[in-house]
């Protein structure tokens, strides 16, 4: 049985949250939504991932842009 059933996060990486909300919205959109450096300024995933694994704050915001897309489709 799943221990968490109702986390939409549950079992989700942080790598394929950040690859699939790029392939949505691109860098200059995620910029736009969220402002951090790491969209704005020579982004990429792997930076983007260093970055949001040392500042829980800019991980929070990605992952709940996540579950809001996740909840709309």
């Amino acid at each position: 049985m799943d221990a968490q059933p109702n986390n939409p996060l549950h079992g989700v990486t942080l790598e394929k949250i950040l690859t699939e909300l790029e392939a949505q919205y691109g860098f200059e959109e995620l910029a736009r939504r969220i402002r951090i450096r790491c969209f704005t300024h020579d982004p990429s995933v792997a930076s983007s991932l260093k970055f949001l694994r040392k500042t829980p704050w800019a991980r929070t915001k990605v992952e709940a842009l996540y579950v809001q897309g996740k909840a709309r489709s």
